[in-house]
């Protein structure tokens, strides 16, 4: 059974980050009791390389916003599409979500959000017994 993942590149407004992460590292553990086998977030650095098209052009970044990018993995794709079932109908997200998507403060802009489910194509990891 090969691992199956869940990308995602989001642009949060700069002022509520910190909101956002611990919003996100609960969200994280949800997900890892769907059946998760980790989840990752990173915020975007060096987001500009010439003659490809970034991540700031994607989502329309605005420069009060910082690009968030992100992975869930998964042991396999079924255990993904049932974890993607459950995880929205968990009561906790509802309350976690909520005042990220409040039109008045709005942190987290899902139609500028960027998503796709990923099979394996090549996996090259460090040979930790070095």
């Amino acid at each position: 059974m090969e691992n199956y993942i869940d990308g995602f590149v989001l642009p949060i407004p700069r002022t509520y980050l910190h909101e956002y992460k611990n919003v996100a590292e609960k969200i994280a553990e949800i997900w890892k009791e769907y059946g998760a086998l980790a989840y990752f977030e990173y915020v975007g650095e060096d987001l500009k390389l010439e003659g490809v098209r970034s991540f700031v052009e994607v989502v329309d970044l605005k420069e009060s916003e910082v690009i968030v990018f992100g992975w869930v993995v998964f042991p396999s794709k079924a255990i993904r599409e049932r974890a993607n079932k459950q995880v929205p109908t968990d009561s906790r997200m509802t309350e976690l979500v909520a005042p990220l998507i409040n039109p008045k403060k709005l942190i987290f802009d899902a139609e500028r959000m960027v998503y796709g489910g990923f099979q394996p194509l090549i996996q090259s990891n460090t040979n930790e017994s070095e």
